[in-house]
């Protein structure tokens, strides 16, 4: 598989413009990645450039803490589904979590993947495992294959350290035929190939263009 084929084009920082969203979708389509993922602002946008092409449109849903309450990111996720979104990334409810609160933290993720699969829409779990016992990581892997999630993703990227093989490792050992999306300091081609060669079935990195173009 080209390294391209599994490549998320990624632009979230807070002060991206319609302008950059554009490119980046040109970018995309130049380059074949297989999807762009973009802020819920952009989702319209992103949908109408990709247009009559097979590049997805991802989005987040309570990027980056993931504290909201679980009707807000139902929300965001029925709101991004109208303006056109293929996939979403939720970010798990992290404070939950460190409290103890399991039900809680199960509820939200099938709450928020009940929304997006009753549209036909893929959801991505985001765990951010920097910050995460093992204990807690292996809990979570429970829920998501009762859940039935889509993938799972390591990271956002922005709250603690990036993803590392091992946890790569840890988490396709504990998933049952969930994909995994790597995510957060992803800048080589040669670690994004170590990524995929660890069996990723996406990256998403803001690097993507200096990835492919090493």
């Amino acid at each position: 598989m080209e390294l391209a084929q599994i490549l998320e084009h990624t632009l979230l920082k807070p002060n991206v413009t319609a302008d950059e969203i554009k490119q980046l979708c040109t970018d995309a389509i130049a380059h074949s990645f297989v999807a762009v993922c973009v802020p819920p602002y952009y989702v319209a946008l992103a949908a109408r450039k990709l247009d009559d092409t097979p590049i997805k449109v991802v989005t987040v849903v309570g990027f980056p803490m993931g504290y909201e309450a679980t009707q807000v990111k139902v929300e965001q996720v029925k709101q991004s589904i109208e303006q056109g979104v293929d996939e979403v990334d939720m970010v798990v409810n992290i404070a939950a979590i460190k409290d103890g609160n399991w039900s809680y933290v199960s509820n939200d993720i099938r709450s928020v993947t009940m929304a997006a699969h009753i549209k036909g829409k893929q959801i991505k779990v985001i765990f951010e495992t920097g910050i995460l016992t093992q204990e807690e990581i292996l809990r979570l892997c429970d829920i998501c294959n009762d859940i039935k999630v889509d993938y799972v993703k390591t990271s956002t990227g922005v709250n603690a350290s990036g993803v590392t093989i091992d946890t790569i490792v840890c988490l396709k050992e504990n998933l049952n035929g969930i994909k995994l999306k790597a995510s957060g300091g992803i800048k080589t081609k040669a670690f994004a190939q170590q990524l995929m060669e660890a069996g990723v079935s996406r990256i998403g990195t803001s690097a993507a263009l200096a990835i492919i173009n090493e």
